[in-house]
Parts: structure tokens; sequence; C-alpha cells
């Protein structure tokens, strides 16, 4: 969208906050860069350049507006609706893998080389690998400068710089300010708020409005397992398994953002914990083209207008949730938490909750795949279904990760025994992000259809929902929502799970 500059030039006029992590306006008379919607006076167009990514205004140097934060923005939705090189890659660097693994990890990951990925990142978004991370670690320092006590030199680490000086030299360059001025800035700005809570950063993750929380919060709360998740005081909890340690994030809904308190063993892995989190919520969305699209049908359009900006909910582990559909698999859900909480008290690590509640990790693939079959309260079909899901994810002939091929992982879940459409497709749905994955043959797609005038049989309905693509996945929400179904629904407030 970057080089069209007179779409651009109207966003910014307007101050359109849903082109915000769209593209950012560099403005050439003062060296920074803007978020479109930026409180300020625009500046006039001729001294208006503009920039795919915050890392390309950054390598062209200029310093982020101390007014919008453009480096805070939703991320660009291209990212979770594209499959090819670039979008993988992009999932990857957000995922932290350039810090943890370098450019050549990013490069195997890919099965490309450096050069080819550099290349085509370069040419989409006016910066490589190494820029587009330096850029998410200046973010993540600021997230720590500002929420937490940490040194600074602990800080440096923790965001992944490689010294303490380039630490220094990137903040200075990024925000115009050194960070212990950065701290003191932020400190001023919020002498009124409560003391933050030892150990925890708390932060906020924005989106693009509308979003409708209810079927987002509603069917991680119903589906929650027991000692892995739950829904206290208006918020969503859950431990996360990281490559440093472990976590506890506690996630509520806010009418312009979701609040996300993060309780870490170990502050490197806050980028990662980020970015699983608005994975999970699906935050980088485009309700409004989603929405647009949907609307287009006649049938869908009562359900759209009467609460739009639903949003698809994910998992935090890929593998994780694969297990868990097919513990899901022709049961109810109350049955499906029974099964998946069996698992978690066998051979689920146990954790620290500061707060209680939440006592261990879900297990790793590698640690059920020790399980004995027979100790399993399953079908003994079903029993295979999962033991030879488990040993793929173990073995690394299965890859559910967020630089999957959608495609390549749809054909390897499909040869694998037991797995029909509905468990292919509700994986690719929300472990994948596949926004076009799609159920005809779901039980409560079915009755949906019924409800709305729809064709019944799955061969009519993937007929008919041809003209929704690329966001089935997100008519399947609407759909799902017609029912009365503790799913869609948030908690009733001082409920818990």
């Amino acid at each position: 969208m970057h080089t069209d500059t007179e779409r651009c030039v109207r966003a910014v006029q307007s101050k359109d906050a849903r082109f915000d992590g769209w593209f950012f306006t560099a403005v050439l008379t003062t060296g920074i860069y803007c978020r479109p919607s930026c409180p300020a006076v625009p500046p006039k167009p001729e001294n208006m350049t503009f920039y795919p990514s915050a890392a390309a205004c950054q390598q062209a140097g200029f310093r982020a507006c101390k007014r919008c934060r453009p480096d805070t923005s939703p991320g660009s939705p291209e990212w979770n609706a594209r499959a090819d090189t670039v979008a993988r890659a992009m999932r990857l660097i957000k995922d932290g893998v350039v810090d943890r693994e370098g450019v050549p990890g990013l490069a195997a990951r890919l099965g490309y080389s450096t050069r080819q990925v550099e290349r085509q990142l370069l040419a989409e978004l006016g910066a490589g690998p190494l820029a587009l991370a330096r850029a998410q670690r200046a973010q993540t320092a600021r997230i720590l400068i500002e929420t937490t006590g940490l040194p600074m030199a602990e800080v440096a680490f923790a965001a992944g710089f490689a010294s303490i000086r380039t630490f220094n030299d990137t903040v200075r360059e990024v925000f115009a300010l050194a960070p212990g001025d950065l701290r003191a800035r932020s400190a001023r700005r919020g002498a009124a708020a409560p003391a933050p809570t030892p150990g925890v950063i708390a932060l906020r993750l924005p989106y693009r409005a509308p979003l409708n929380p209810d079927n987002l919060f509603g069917h991680l709360a119903a589906t929650a397992v027991p000692g892995v998740e739950e829904w206290r005081d208006g918020a969503y909890r859950r431990t996360l398994r990281l490559p440093y340690g472990h976590g506890i994030v506690a996630l509520t809904p806010h009418p312009d953002h979701i609040a996300c308190r993060l309780s870490l063993t170990d502050p490197r892995d806050l980028t990662l914990a980020i970015s699983r989190c608005r994975w999970l919520l699906d935050l980088d969305s485009d309700p409004v083209a989603v929405d647009d699209r949907l609307r287009t049908d006649p049938l869908l359009q009562p359900l759209v207008d009467k609460a739009p900006g639903r949003r698809v909910p994910r998992t935090v582990d890929a593998a994780e949730f694969a297990v868990r559909a097919v513990l899901g698999q022709q049961v109810s859900t109350a049955a499906a938490r029974t099964h998946a909480a069996r698992l978690v008290t066998a051979h689920g690590e146990k954790a620290e909750d500061p707060e209680g509640g939440l006592t261990r990790l879900f297990p790793s693939p590698a640690a059920l795949a020790a399980l004995d079959p027979e100790a399993l309260a399953l079908p003994r079909s079903r029993r295979t279904t999962l033991t030879t899901l488990v040993a793929a994810l173990a073995e690394g002939t299965l890859s559910l990760g967020v630089d999957s091929d959608w495609d390549e992982a749809r054909a390897r879940l499909g040869a694998l025994p037991g797995f029909g459409p509905w468990t292919v497709e509700v994986i690719a749905m929300r472990a994948l992000g596949d926004p076009d994955a799609f159920l005809p043959t779901d039980l409560g797609m079915r009755r949906a259809a019924a409800h709305v005038g729809l064709p019944a049989t799955p061969a009519a309905l993937t007929a008919h929902a041809a003209a929704w693509r690329p966001w089935r996945a997100y008519a399947v929400q609407y759909l799902w929502a017609t029912d009365d179904h503790p799913i869609n629904h948030l908690p009733a407030p001082g409920a818990g799970s």
C-alpha cells in the first residue's frame, strides 16, 4: 500500500487508524516517522514519504514519533493472511527467531538461502531480516524500560542486544532519547499510576477496531484446561512454554486495547510471549476488510452487522492444539477438557503461578511420546490417532509452527490415521492461522446454516462459501455465534474456571 501515495496521503490527513501498521509516514522536514493516525497536525503532502515497515523508516534515518509511538501500532494483517515466504519470514521474525538463531536459522526454517531471504524481504519491506529484528528489539527494550525496574544491562540482553553499547545506540537512534531518559519520561507520565507488581510486565496490546470479545474470550474460557488455563476476575490466564523458561499471562479485554500482564522466569522470552499472545487473540487482523467481504452475502450481513469485529481464537502452541483437537473428536467440550486435564496431570511439567490457580504446562510432544496408550481413556482408534500424531511432532516429520506451509501441513495431517477433514481444518484454522480454513461438516456449522438459510449439504455449503474467500474462517465464527453455546459468551462477572 505504501506505493499508493494518494491513498496514503488521504489516510494521514483523515487520521484513519484503520491503516496503522499497513504503512508508516516519514516526515522529511522533521526526520520523524508516524503512524497514519498520529494526532499531530498532518505535514504537507510534499513533505511526506511512505514506508512499508518501521524498520525501513529507521534504516532510512528517521526516528519514532513521541506522540503516536508508531513502533507500538498493530502489525500488518498481511503476514497472517498470506502463506508465502515473506509472510512466513515475518511471522518467524516476530517470534524472535533471528535473535535466537540468526539469519541463517531463519533461512533454514524457510528452506531458502540467506541471500534469497534477504532479497525478498528487502524488495517488499524495504529492510532485511537484521533491520526488522533490530526494530523489534528496540520495541521490546522500550517495553522493559518503561514497565519494569530491571537494570539497563539486564534490559539490553533480555531484549536481544549483543552488547550494552549497541543497546544504548539503538535506543537513542530510534527514540531520540537515552534509555535512562526514556524511563524517566515514562515515570513522569505515569506518576499517578499504581506501582508495578514486582516480576510482572504490564502492557497494552493494540488492535484494529472493532473487536468483539464474546466468542474470542468465550471460546478460550469455555475450553480452558484446568491447571493450564483459567478465567479469573475478567481475565483469561494461562501458562506458556517458552525457550528460556515458562511464563504466566493474563489477558483482559478493554474497549480500545487488550491488557496483558506477563510473569516470566526469563525476560529474554518477552518478545516471543507478546507475539504468541497477539497470535492467540488474532490481534493483527483487519476486521473492516473481513467484515466488508462477508457483508456482500445477504445471509451473513445481519450476523456481521449485529456484532462486527469477530476474531478467530487461535493458540499459543500449535502442537498443543493439535493434541487437543484429537482429544475433542466426536465428544463434547466438557469431555475434551476432561481428557486434556488427565494428560496434563500425568505428563505436564509443574509451573509456578505467583497468583495461584495455574499449576502446569501443557505436556510437550516429547513428553507425550513416552505415554502408555493403554492408560488413555479413549477408544482404541483414537489412541492410535493421538500416539501417531505425537510421534510425528516429536520426531519433527510434522511441523505446525508459524513458518509452516499451510497446504503441506494439511497434506501431512491428512495422511495420519484418524485425521478427517474436520480435524485437519480446525487445526489449520486455530493452530496454523489460515484465515480461509473452513469446516462444512461441523455439526455447529450445519445447525447455523439451517438457521440462516444457507445450503444444508457440505458440498453445497462449500460452493456457496467460495464468495467469502479468503475469510471463510471468520465466517465460521459468525455462524457459530448463532448457537447459544458457552463458547460464544464472555463468562459472567465473578465466574471462574
